[in-house]
C-alpha cells in the first residue's frame, strides 16, 4: 500500500460496485428495470477492470480483493435484493431465505476463487461465477417484463432459481471462461458469423435474448459437468 494503487483498473472496479448499488436504490424504490439493467452494466467492468488489469500489468492482490468486494455487492447483494423486492416478497420467510442463502453461496464462491486463484481456477470456473448468477436473475426481470408485463403473480419458479443458483456457485463444476479461449490463435469463419448474428440478435431484442443465453450457459454448465462426473466414475469403476 506503501507504493500507492494503481488507478485504472480499480476505478473500473468500483464503476461496477457503483452499479449495484444503484440497483439496490433502484429495487427499494421499485424500480426493477433499471435495477436490472445497472447490474447487467456491472458485468461490463467486471470484465473490463480485469482485462485492463492484465494489458497494463497492474494486476494486485489489492485489486483482486477489491474485484471480489465489488462483485459481492453487484453480481450477490444487489440481484437478491432485485429479486426478492420484484417476486420473492410473496412467499414470506421463504422469499426472505431463498435471496440470503443466494448471498451466502455467493460470498462462499468468491472466498473459494480467491483461494485457488493460479491453480483450479486458472482456466475453468469452478462453480457458477457469481457474475453469471446474477445475470442470470437480472435478466429474468427484464425478460418477464417484456414477455409478460410488469406484474408477477406467486411463481414458484422465480423462487426455485435463487436455490438453484446457489447450490450451484458452490458445486464442483466445470463452467467455460473467456480466458479459455486464446483470441491471438485463428478461428473458424462461422465463429465470427456466429457472434456477429449475436450482436445482432442483443440489440434487437435484448431481454429475451440476454436472458435465453444466460440459461443456456448455465444448462450448458449442468449438462457437461454431471457428463464429467458420470464419466470419471465410470472410468473408476474399469479401473
Amino acid at each position: 500500500m506503501r507504493k500507492g494503487i494503481y488507478i485504472l483498473p480499480n476505478s473500473l472496479t468500483l464503476c461496477g460496485m457503483f452499479c449495484g448499488f444503484f440497483a439496490i436504490l433502484s429495487s427499494f424504490k421499485g424500480n426493477y428495470i433499471h435495477g436490472a439493467w445497472a447490474i447487467l452494466i456491472a458485468n461490463i467492468f467486471d470484465g473490463l477492470d480485469g482485462w485492463v488489469a492484465r494489458l497494463t500489468n497492474s494486476t494486485t492482490k489489492f485489486g483482486v480483493e477489491l474485484d471480489s468486494l465489488s462483485d459481492l455487492v453487484a453480481f450477490g447483494v444487489a440481484p437478491a435484493v432485485l429479486i426478492y423486492s420484484w417476486g420473492l416478497q410473496p412467499f414470506g420467510r421463504f422469499g426472505i431465505g431463498a435471496a440470503f442463502l443466494y448471498v451466502i453461496c455467493g460470498a462462499l464462491r468468491l472466498a473459494r476463487y480467491n483461494v485457488q486463484m493460479g491453480t483450479a481456477e486458472s482456466k475453468a470456473f469452478t462453480g457458477l461465477p457469481i457474475p453469471g448468477a446474477g445475470t442470470v436473475l437480472a435478466s429474468l426481470v427484464l425478460f418477464h417484463h417484456e414477455v409478460w408485463g410488469n406484474t408477477i403473480d406467486k411463481n414458484y419458479i422465480v423462487i426455485f432459481l435463487p436455490f438453484l443458483l446457489a447450490v450451484l456457485m458452490v458445486t464442483t463444476l466445470k463452467f467455460h471462461a473467456l480466458k479459455e479461449v486464446d483470441f491471438r490463435k485463428r478461428k473458424p469463419f462461422s465463429i465470427l458469423v456466429a457472434v456477429g448474428t449475436a450482436i445482432v440478435l442483443i440489440l434487437m431484442y435484448p431481454e429475451i435474448v440476454i436472458f435465453l443465453l444466460a440459461i443456456s450457459y448455465v444448462c450448458w454448465g449442468i449438462i457437461e459437468g454431471t457428463y464429467i462426473i458420470h464419466k470419471n466414475r465410470k472410468y473408476k469403476d474399469i479401473v
